[in-house]
């Protein structure tokens, strides 16, 4: 019969199914979506008719949203660097050399889980745009603030203590990238070696 599937043939895709969404609830969910693939894909190859497909919308309409490809990489990297602030907060209840010591190591271990992403977030995959920097300077200024109120450091003290930070990361990122068997020291011992650098920073009075 013409109208009948033959045993064995495969039936059409099914279109995205599309759900009416609010305007917040949308831009969460194209949020999402950017976020799974920026990993991967530098700015200037994303697809922003892969990403209204998978949204199950109009190109059209997610420019509603997000004006240019640029705003909303930028809507998504901001998302991860919030993301990273909520990740990497310590327990309020620690006292201030426990809470730098617990920062210290969930955000280790926020690069060693998402390294590739985090990579992506420091980088921006090439973006020349002041905003992409910007994110990363939010996310080092909130755990620099946390440090400065856990510990009661001088403000005068809060350079060394965002420099830190960025010495912190360093080593994250270098000991996350060596097979898991063969880094030369674990994870304890490089955030017990972080935590002891800022200490010693704080120490100096000239």
């Amino acid at each position: 019969m013409l109208n009948s599937v033959s045993e064995g043939s495969s039936a059409p895709a099914a279109p995205p199914v599309r759900r009416r969404l609010s305007a917040p609830d949308r831009r969460r969910q194209l949020v999402g979506i950017g976020l799974a693939k920026i990993v991967e894909t530098p700015i200037q190859d994303l697809s922003m008719d892969d990403i209204a497909g998978e949204a199950g919308i109009s190109r059209g309409l997610l420019f509603h949203y997000f004006p240019t490809k640029t705003d909303f990489y930028l809507a998504c990297i901001s998302a991860a660097g919030r993301r990273i602030l909520r990740n990497t907060a310590p327990d309020e209840a620690l006292s201030g050399p426990e809470q730098v010591e617990q920062a210290t190591r969930l955000m280790v271990e926020q690069i060693e889980r998402r390294r590739d992403f985090y990579l992506a977030l420091v980088h921006g995959h090439g973006v020349a745009d002041p905003r992409v920097s910007e994110v990363m300077d939010s996310v080092r200024e909130g755990s620099t603030d946390r440090v400065v109120q856990a510990l009661g450091t001088e403000e005068r003290q809060r350079a060394v203590v965002r420099a830190w930070w960025a010495y912190t990361e360093d080593r994250a990122l270098t000991w996350s990238a060596v097979p898991t068997g063969e880094r030369p020291v674990s994870l304890s011992q490089l955030v017990a070696e972080c935590v002891a650098a800022l200490h010693a920073l704080l120490s100096i009075r000239v």
